[in-house]
């Protein structure tokens, strides 16, 4: 089946553009220029993907994103102006899946496509790695690509659910950020890149905090300065 993508971007020859190679890569684009329309049709659930820019007019990338993170967990690979940082983790720390500076080739959009989607069947696939143990807070169901806290339903991105599944498998264990782009971004982790940064801030907000065996209150993913992060067991 052809995968659906939406372009919200106000570059109407870039969209012209874009339209015909991804339809050569065997994609279906949609684009809107504007923030608004694109936000309602992003919330339509007809596609797949959105790519975001961030300068538009009505509504800037960023309030898209916002408004959209309040129902979807639709993937969102952001469009940032290159050298911006400050745009790259914004997005990130909105709930954007990954991004890509403009210019960029098109392959290389192609690229960052793919490893998304990629990533997403992969773990769709691995239906038999849920929590087996019924006693922990923490319930990850990857055919679902649902993670329940306490029973309650958490709401993450694609990249924070694959981010989160490479930390509860090595649970109680350091995991190092090269493994965890990998893992979660499939790509290797760059020099400056706080991609991984940004989705685990993101993710301690949404998991709260648990309660250790001392009784204090402490994050569910804790930093191990130098070396990476921890998803705490149930009896850390």
């Amino acid at each position: 089946m052809t995968k659906k993508i939406l372009l919200i971007d106000d570059d109407r020859e870039l969209g012209e553009l874009l339209q015909e190679y991804l339809s050569l890569e065997g994609y279906e684009l949609s684009v809107r220029h504007d923030g608004e329309t694109g936000l309602a049709e992003a919330l339509t659930g007809n596609h797949a993907l959105v790519l975001l820019d961030v300068m538009m007019p009505k509504m800037n990338g960023f309030d898209v994103l916002m408004e959209l993170r309040k129902t979807s967990s639709i993937p969102v690979i952001m469009l940032t102006a290159r050298g911006e940082s400050t745009d790259r983790v914004l997005g990130l720390r909105h709930g954007a899946d990954d991004y890509i500076p403009k210019p960029y080739h098109h392959h290389e959009l192609i690229a960052r496509i793919e490893a998304l989607f990629r990533r997403i069947d992969m773990q769709n696939q691995r239906i038999n790695e849920t929590d087996s143990n019924a006693k922990s807070d923490i319930d990850i169901q990857t055919s679902l690509r649902e993670v329940r806290l306490k029973g309650d339903l958490v709401e993450l991105t694609g990249a924070e659910f694959n981010i989160l599944l490479a930390l509860y498998k090595k649970r109680g264990e350091v995991v190092d950020k090269d493994y965890l782009s990998e893992e979660g971004l499939d790509r290797k982790l760059t020099a400056y890149d706080r991609s991984i940064d940004m989705h685990i801030s993101n993710l301690r907000k949404k998991l709260g905090e648990r309660t250790s065996t001392s009784g204090s209150s402490e994050p569910w993913i804790k930093t191990v300065r130098g070396k990476g992060y921890v998803l705490l067991g149930e009896n850390s």
